[in-house]
């Protein structure tokens, strides 16, 4: 499934538009770009991670960040974001990164993400029920369930898994996992406040041979978490700069979203 993603990037010159649609234009996955130089904001239409085309974007030497992220030209129904690891969220050593969450219609939740420092292979992904990190990931609740189901996959039936449950994703030789999935049974509106989590082991998906299969899926320690919480759809993020502390906008993408780390030491 294509969505809209709107990132704001720096225009040096009259050649970035040029730029940009080159370092895009032939890649699969990639439907429609629109540039607006004016107002230094690019609009993707595309089925890939936003980790890929913010990468892409970085190739012409200029800096770019996420702004919305919707299925329609007026936003999307809801979007959501949380940071696993670094100041915002928890992680074990080197682990840290970002998961998003957009409800791109009624039925379908786009699940996008990219998280650093895990081991390569797979390692379960899984919303739970409460959104306290005060200490690590140990007080987040089990997997989060609207009904008493078992656990499952997440292209289970919905009276065979939880509504958290969200499958396995592969972690690369560099220990990094980058993916993006559209789920049928988890809503952003039911998400919001709780905690997205990923753990050191790959998720048996309901199917190991033991009582604990049905639990969690026997996927082992939770390495790293992040809070759910509310983000921008598309247009709807107009900030430049925040008054409070003097963050600008291309500043913001490398610092806490709260904190000591956050304030601008000029």
């Amino acid at each position: 499934m294509s969505t809209n993603i709107e990132f704001a990037v720096e225009m040096s010159g009259d050649e970035m538009p040029e730029k940009i649609k080159s370092c895009l234009g032939d890649t699969a996955g990639v439907d429609d770009i629109r540039i607006f130089p004016g107002t230094s904001t690019v609009v993707i239409k595309s089925s890939l991670p936003v980790s890929i085309l913010q990468e892409k974007l970085e190739s012409t030497g200029q800096r770019a960040v996420i702004k919305g992220y919707g299925g329609t030209e007026t936003g999307s129904l809801q979007a959501a974001v949380a940071m696993v690891g670094g100041e915002c969220g928890y992680g074990l050593g080197q682990v840290q990164g970002v998961v998003r969450f957009i409800q791109a219609n009624e039925n379908e939740c786009i699940v996008d993400g990219t998280i650093d420092g895990l081991s390569p292979g797979l390692h379960g992904l899984h919303v739970h029920e409460f959104g306290d990190i005060s200490d690590g990931c140990n007080n987040v609740g089990d997997h989060f369930k609207k009904t008493d189901t078992p656990h499952g996959a997440p292209d289970n039936d919905p009276n065979f898994r939880h509504t958290g449950d969200l499958g396995n994703i592969q972690v690369d030789n560099d220990g990094r996992a980058q993916f993006r999935f559209v789920d049928n049974v988890l809503k952003v509106w039911d998400v919001v406040g709780r905690t997205v989590v990923v753990t050191e082991d790959k998720d048996d998906l309901g199917k190991g041979p033991n009582l604990q299969s049905t639990i969690d899926g026997n996927s082992g320690k939770r390495l790293g978490c992040g809070i759910i919480a509310r983000s921008a759809g598309l247009f709807e993020n107009t900030k430049r700069i925040c008054a409070c502390d003097g963050v600008s906008l291309w500043d913001e993408r490398n610092k806490p979203l709260a904190g000591p780390g956050r304030r601008n030491r000029l």
